[in-house]
């Protein structure tokens, strides 16, 4: 997730070389447990769960912001990808510090926010995956099912009960998501201490030192 939802895939894993891996796995870890820890701790607490959800998403938005800023200004990309990353880098990190000083702020206003904003980022990450092919549409597909279902018992909720105790829904829902999300992080660690702890392979020996062999050289 520090590095974008793609990178937790096992094929992106097995093309990490040991160096990276023992940079990454340590930090993948770090965070898969915050957000496992953060997902729990929102369900249990009642009083200020959506204020802990929104906190640490905007936390978490903040730094990412912050990273891609540094990234567009350090010479890492060029030209409009270099710009494209800076407006990113901001818009991410104003949309962090937002959700963060609305935690911080009010756990009504929190709750409020978790309500309108879970049906709508589930929907958006539905269409999202529906323009691509393969297993991300179909993906997309079952996430457009769960986000219409859950969408529609919010406002059954709301309509029958009352919106309070839909706002408490929706903050359960959120929490599943990062927990959800966590597990592929803990998952994709595991498997960068993997890469990281392979042994070296073994040098060649007896090789060609360079002669042409396969132009027929070396006594060929």
């Amino acid at each position: 997730m520090a590095n974008g939802t793609g990178i937790l895939s096992a094929g992106t894993v097995g093309m990490a070389t040991p160096e990276v891996a023992r940079r990454t796995w340590p930090r993948w870890l770090a965070l898969g447990i915050a957000m496992v820890a953060v997902a729990v701790v929102a369900v249990l607490w009642d009083a200020a769960g959506a204020r802990l959800l929104l906190g640490a998403l905007g936390v978490f938005l903040a730094v990412r912001g912050a990273a891609l800023l540094r990234a567009g200004r350090s010479g890492a990309v060029d030209g409009a990808p270099a710009a494209a990353a800076g407006r990113l880098g901001v818009a991410t990190a104003a949309l962090g510090a937002a959700a963060l000083a609305v935690g911080l702020a009010s756990a009504a206003l929190s709750a409020t926010v978790l309500l309108v904003g879970v049906p709508v980022l589930l929907l958006a990450t539905s269409a999202g995956l529906l323009g691509r092919g393969g297993a991300a549409r179909r993906g997309g597909q079952a996430l457009l099912v769960w986000s219409l279902l859950v969408t529609g018992l919010l406002v059954v909720t709301g309509l029958a009960q009352d919106w309070d105790r839909a706002a408490d829904l929706a903050t359960v829902v959120a929490a599943l998501a990062v927990a959800v999300l966590g597990i592929p992080m803990l998952i994709g660690a595991v498997n960068l201490r993997a890469v990281a702890n392979a042994p070296a392979p073994a040098p060649v020996r007896g090789g060609c030192g360079g002669c042409a062999c396969g132009a027929g050289g070396c006594g060929a």
